[in-house]
């Protein structure tokens, strides 16, 4: 189990690099990788299942103790990403199924590898958690809501058939995982700190998979899918923190709600564009992937090396950090 921790923390680490080169190599050679595809859902499940286990009660009990700050970062989460993303479909002329995807991966939760990269960061990891933790549970209305509104223009939205599929793959697992924590938690213990070395591997395996399918519109749509993924990811974090700064939150409060809006539930976005959209649509989820996880690492640098105003220190002390993505 000690090797399986080293080898799992060792995963998390350079998660970005994995993405990266199981992308190209499933680019490169797709064929292995297509019936990947087929397990899209079940993969994700297994990651959610994964964050399930290492939250607690005390988690939800942080948004009655700080109800203000966690409000304001939820609608932050589903108003400045979906609306950026339009704005940015508009502003590159997207194709009608490019800009739909990447309005869809501003439409779901928070990832969980943002909670590691408050830690880092210096900022307050209470909030962020409660932020993943809240925006996720409601991502089952928010994120087809929010699709069908601004992005039914460009191809059919069928909320109920998304709806459906996000209790399946994220509220089920998830409560799976508080159930088991909560009734075995000595089971629990012995098996979460492994957890992130499995999100990894099925994250891997849904990135193969989606990469493999859509080779050939990833060569056309993929440097233009790119420049669309990187501005909506750096606005994301500037304007988090713009708006966080505005509501007049404290620094270390500024630095989650920028890093926790930053960085998306990739693979729910892959997931639901596999399932529900065309192959096209897939592709910015896919990119958010590795790009999210290139971005947050450094600005978990820059903000580690910035230390805060005596005062402004986070609630750093007693709080679990979620490691799956």
């Amino acid at each position: 189990m000690r090797v399986l921790s080293g080898v799992s923390s060792f995963a998390g680490r350079f998660f970005a690099l994995f993405v990266i080169a199981a992308a190209i190599i499933a680019f490169l050679i797709p064929e292995p990788f297509m019936p990947i595809n087929s397990y899209v859902p079940i993969l994700l499940g297994i990651v959610m299942f994964g964050m399930g286990m290492t939250m607690k009660p005390v988690d939800f009990k942080r948004v009655a103790k700080q109800p203000i700050p966690v409000a304001l970062g939820l609608v932050f989460q589903y108003t400045i990403m979906p609306l950026t993303a339009l704005a940015i479909a508009y502003l590159l002329n997207l194709p009608p199924e490019l800009a739909i995807g990447l309005v869809l991966l501003g439409s779901v939760p928070g990832g969980t590898s943002s909670n590691v990269m408050v830690y880092l960061a210096k900022g307050d990891l209470p909030l962020s958690i409660s932020m993943t933790s809240l925006s996720t549970l409601v991502a089952p209305i928010a994120t087809p809501a929010i699709l069908y509104l601004l992005a039914s223009q460009w191809m059919p939205v069928e909320f109920w058939a998304m709806f459906t599929m996000i209790v399946q793959v994220i509220i089920i697992p998830v409560t799976l995982g508080l159930l088991l924590r909560r009734f075995l938690p000595v089971i629990v213990e012995k098996t979460v700190t492994v957890m992130p070395l499995v999100s990894v591997l099925a994250i891997l395996a849904i990135i193969t998979g989606a990469v493999s399918s859509n080779a050939e519109t990833l060569a056309t749509a993929g440097f233009i899918s790119f420049v669309a993924v990187m501005l909506h990811n750096g606005a994301g974090l500037a304007l988090g923190y713009t708006a966080a700064y505005l509501v007049r939150l404290t620094p270390s409060q500024r630095r989650a709600v920028s890093i926790e809006i930053g960085m998306q539930n990739t693979g729910l976005g892959v997931t639901l564009a596999t399932a529900h959209l065309s192959p096209l649509s897939v592709i910015p989820s896919v990119i958010g992937t590795a790009w999210h996880n290139i971005t947050g690492p450094i600005m978990a640098t820059y903000w580690a090396k910035r230390p805060l105003k005596e005062g402004d220190a986070p609630p750093q002390q007693g709080a679990d950090i979620n490691v799956s993505k």
